[in-house]
């Protein structure tokens, strides 16, 4: 952060704005008038295309971050040297490393987004996921080098930049947004989400029918073609990151971050002329003017965090994220596992033919794509709908007590859920209803908050804590299945581990009791900060 509490700006000014309006109105009221034509803007192309831009982003991590639920199972056929499967560190290597990458680019992402701009961040994190997912798909075994150990180094690399396109696409997607769609917009970028993992499963489903032939034709455990599936699967992640990399690179600065980090009230009146009519040049030459405003100083941050008001809103959106994380990272990244734990779709016969094979890896991509389909997608849709009208906390509060109550059910009730086919199905039901009501819920809603929270000098900071703290929650799970699910026999505490999720449901409910409501109301507003004189004009120095 920077060490001088005031900054200057030295760019140019608004030089085709009337020189009626340059005289009569100070920084500060045109700092004011600006920010009400950002909120008041009426929906644009160029909103369509910052969601866009912003979506790909957001599709890519989930594609890149649930392909590997399919690609465990391959793997374990590969390189599982016990009973065709990998070991449970082995699983937990390969599933973690993303969640523990993401908690590193989030924080970091999120101070640099702070610090240098949201422009000079956005698609270096990109470029991150890119190399990071083209690095797995290549990685390769040697005398000295273990390759799973390589996958998870560049699975930890990926997650990275994924975790860096938190941040950066909800804060873009947050201050270009007006007023009255801001939620629906940041809730459409999530979306995407559903549709990476949606479209995970759909290219394993692809892959599998593509090398059917090849891998009924190959003799147990069909090391080749399966080695063949799992890489294709990966690589393609990176397809969608390409297109959208150059998009990325274009999107403008944030007129928020000009005006109260730059402290270019002038330019940022310029940009969002330029942004929503397009009609305007900036002159470069124009006279530079001088502003101070409050500045992102450690002891600013204390300051403004301090005050129990800030500060329980950082708590209230951070706790959240973690106790959402637990469950939607426990269940999302070992869906296949809880799955074949009550024999819903698991094939019949021989375990070490290549027709299991085939019949056991088609099957997870079909009940990845069935959660997606039934559950997933249409819950970030309904949160689309709802957003903006209902509000943020209605919807959060309502999805930790109905997810509660489904956890309390499916723990409770295992034994006699998994007892006939009729009642698996019921327990696939209410598996499909607890990934409705995560997205109909926490899931979207802890995405959208602290991206509106906090000022913008700290509001990408902020961001990252809180999203890094939702990680950690993910990290948590992921160890804690991994060392859980087998006590008292294969797959026997999953009854346990869904009680556990429960509790933690339980105590999102009173996180979200200390996150105001945003919806409707200006980023200014729900900052808590004072924005009458917010900035002042630098004295010219007198001649001597």
């Amino acid at each position: 952060m920077a060490t001088n509490p005031y900054q200057s700006s030295s760019h140019g000014s608004h030089h085709d704005e009337p020189e009626k309006a340059q005289g009569t109105l100070t920084l500060d009221e045109r700092r004011r008038a600006a920010l009400e034509e950002i909120d008041n803007a009426p929906f644009s192309w160029f909103h369509v295309k910052v969601g866009l831009v912003a979506s790909v982003g957001f599709f890519t991590d989930a594609y890149d971050i649930f392909a590997i639920n399919i690609a465990a199972t391959m793997l374990g056929y590969v390189y599982g040297h016990t009973g065709n499967q990998l070991n449970t560190n082995q699983s937990l290597g390969v599933k973690v490393a993303t969640p523990v990458g993401n908690l590193v680019g989030q924080l970091l992402f999120g101070w640099l987004a702070d610090l240098v701009g949201r422009k000079r961040m956005y698609g270096v994190e990109l470029m991150v996921m890119i190399i990071a997912t083209f690095g797995q798909a290549l990685a390769g075994q040697a005398p000295a080098v273990n390759v799973l150990g390589v996958i998870i180094v560049w699975r930890f690399i990926m997650g990275v930049g994924i975790g860096g396109d938190y941040p950066m696409s909800a804060i873009i997607s947050s201050e270009f947004a007006a007023t009255r769609s801001r939620g629906r917009l940041m809730t459409a970028v999530f979306a995407a989400q559903g549709w990476g993992q949606f479209t995970a499963a759909l290219i394993g489903i692809i892959v599998v029918q593509a090398y059917k032939s090849e891998i009924l034709s190959s003799p147990f455990p069909c090391i080749v073609p399966v080695d063949y599936a799992w890489r294709l699967l990966i690589g393609l992640g990176c397809i969608p990151g390409v297109v959208a990399l150059y998009f990325r690179l274009t999107i403008p600065e944030t007129p928020r971050f000009t005006m109260d980090v730059e402290r270019n009230v002038a330019q940022a009146t310029e940009d969002i002329t330029n942004v929503f009519n397009e009609n305007n040049v900036t002159d470069v030459n124009a006279p530079a003017q001088l502003v101070t405003a409050p500045a992102a100083t450690r002891a600013d941050f204390a300051a403004y965090f301090s005050q129990w008001k800030n500060l329980k809103v950082l708590i209230g959106t951070s706790y959240s994220w973690f106790a959402l994380d637990i469950a939607f990272y426990g269940l999302g990244l070992n869906s296949s596992i809880i799955l074949t734990a009550i024999n819903f779709g698991s094939p019949t016969g021989n375990k070490t033919t290549s027709l299991y094979v085939y019949q056991n890896l088609y099957n997870i991509c079909v009940g990845n794509l069935i959660l997606s389909v039934a559950g997933l997608i249409p819950g970030y849709w309904v949160s689309f709908l709802f957003i903006d009208s209902w509000g943020r906390k209605p919807i959060q509060l309502m999805g930790f007590i109905i997810l509660t109550i489904l956890f309390i059910i499916m723990g409770f009730a295992y034994n006699a859920l998994d007892a006939t086919t009729s009642s698996r199905n019921a327990f696939v039901f209410l598996y499909c209803l607890t990934n409705f009501f995560q997205n109909f819920g926490p899931n979207t809603t802890t995405f959208v908050i602290p991206g509106e929270a906090f000022p913008t000098r700290y509001r990408s900071t902020g961001y990252g804590i809180s999203a890094a703290t939702g990680k950690l929650g993910a990290v948590i799970s992921q160890v804690g299945f991994a060392q859980l699910i087998n006590i008292g026999g294969t797959n026997k505490f999953v009854p346990h581990i869904m009680e556990i999720l429960a509790l933690f449901m339980l105590t999102g409910v009173f996180s979200t009791l200390l996150i105001p409501e945003t919806k409707q109301r200006s980023l200014e507003d729900i900052s808590n900060e004072d924005q009458e004189g917010y900035i002042t004009e630098v004295p010219k120095p007198t001649r001597s």
